[in-house]
């Protein structure tokens, strides 16, 4: 029989293969608008991961004997999406080396569990498992059994509805605003098992209340998300968040902690360091990166406070599944300039001053001469809901709301219709955020999509 198996060298050179492929497969799943290809051979032949910038927005990677070229033409490679790279290369090489030394670690077989792109995700909220460059686990994937237990609880309803569901992954850094519950008797591991149990999902729902998980993957606790949090409240995070998961955001802005949470929507959100880091979405992870994306917007807006108020009712709306547009031009004022380029002049809400008989005109009154900062954020969010855009100046003064705006002969989108097409034409005169129904948020600028989350 021994004669029938191939030779090692012949078995490495296939597992060589396989996980080249797997690379690749991993790199353009996050990075599906990037373009990857093999660019030559490396020096080495080891499962390890090395990058270098080649200026702009270029990386060249070696991954086991073969070098790469990651390039996208619009901006520069992130800080988070450089780590995310980097939890790519870690959890292969793993796994490669749980090939050929299985009998290491007790836990060297739950390397192969699950998803990959689940332990992509997993590796790059830091767990240390695949930071060893030798050895192998020593543990169970607390994060990955976490994002087990949320896929499999998406499968499920209760009452005719979706069921929500979350929990807090204590984290390893020093916490000393909270005190941790020690391990109760008849603890249960936090993985997929628990799902079968009837009462556990009808315990926590993620909005306000979420488990509460140890280091090793134990279930400690049931605590309210709001009083977790409480200790951060009034601190400033990273970016902004939907009010529904302010409270999340701020758990995990101390103490690393992560927070995962499976919502009435059915979308999985993870949380870490004070922002949502990542979603999952329409069957696959991304990458939110809202940090870095929400400064490329305040920036365009150049007022930090109307930057902030607008993206946070974004996301309100985004969470809620309504969509809208706004447009805030890099002119306005008494001559209104790029605005009768986008919007009728019966729907400015100037014109609509001699026009008070009209229909229209009749409740616009409402919303003359107010800014974006002087309206309650329920109140600005609700005006939004209204179909048509949004249009301001750069100071927020509102110039139209509810109109349908000029597209200027724009090819049609082929995606999110009108909208798109609309938002597309706006940011030719200066920046348009567009909330879809489907929840994401796409930023534009210069005629072209800057990013969508």
């Amino acid at each position: 029989m021994l004669s029938n198996l191939a030779p090692q060298s012949e078995t490495v050179d296939l597992v060589h293969a396989l996980y080249c492929d797997f690379f690749e497969r991993g790199i353009r799943y996050f990075f599906p608008e990037s373009r990857l290809v093999s660019s030559g051979r490396a020096s080495g032949i080891e499962p390890s991961l090395s990058f270098t910038e080649l200026g702009g927005s270029a990386l060249r990677l070696e991954w086991m004997g073969v070098q790469y070229e990651l390039a996208r033409p619009d901006h520069a490679f992130s800080e988070d999406e450089m780590r995310l790279l980097v939890a790519i290369g870690s959890v292969l090489s793993a796994r490669y080396r749980g090939i050929f030394s299985p009998g290491s670690s007790p836990y060297a077989s739950h390397l192969f569990e699950g998803r990959a792109e689940d332990r992509y995700v997993s590796a790059f909220l830091d767990h240390p498992s695949y930071r060893d460059a030798e050895g192998l686990p020593e543990r169970r994937d607390v994060v990955a059994d976490a994002i087990d237990v949320l896929r499999l609880s998406s499968l499920i309803t209760y009452e005719n509805g979706r069921v929500s569901t979350g929990a807090i992954v204590i984290g390893s850094d020093v916490d000393p605003y909270h005190t941790m519950p020690g391990l109760p008797v008849g603890a249960l591991p936090y993985t997929s098992a628990l799902v079968a149990i009837k009462s556990f999902h009808r315990v926590c729902d993620g909005l306000h209340t979420v488990f509460l998980v140890d280091r090793n993957g134990m279930l400690l606790d049931l605590v309210d998300i709001e009083q977790f949090s409480a200790v951060c409240h009034g601190a400033v995070l990273p970016a902004p968040s939907a009010a529904r998961y302010q409270a999340h955001s701020q758990a995990t802005l101390r103490g690393g902690h992560i927070c995962l949470v499976l919502t009435p929507n059915g979308e999985i959100k993870v949380f870490a360091g004070g922002v949502q880091i990542f979603q999952f979405l329409e069957g696959r992870w991304r990458l939110t990166d809202v940090a870095e994306k929400y400064r490329t917007f305040r920036h365009a807006i150049g007022d930090a406070r109307l930057a902030e108020r607008l993206f946070t009712v974004a996301l309100n709306l985004a969470e809620k599944r309504r969509g809208g547009l706004f447009v805030v031009l890099d002119h306005g004022g008494p001559s209104l300039g790029p605005a009768e380029h986008l919007v009728a002049s019966g729907d400015l809400l100037e014109s609509m001053e001699t026009e008070a008989a009209t229909a229209k005109g009749q409740i616009h009154y409402l919303l003359r001469r107010k800014r974006a900062l002087e309206l309650e954020p329920n109140v600005l969010q609700s005006i939004a809901q209204v179909d048509g855009g949004i249009v301001m100046d750069r100071e927020g003064w509102l110039l139209a709301f509810g109109a349908i705006l000029r597209t200027g002969g724009e090819p049609m989108a082929a995606l999110d219709g009108g909208r798109t097409t609309a938002a597309l034409h706006a940011s030719r005169f200066g920046a348009a955020l567009k909330i879809s129904e489907d929840g994401f948020v796409s930023f534009y600028r210069s005629g072209e999509c800057i990013w969508e989350m």
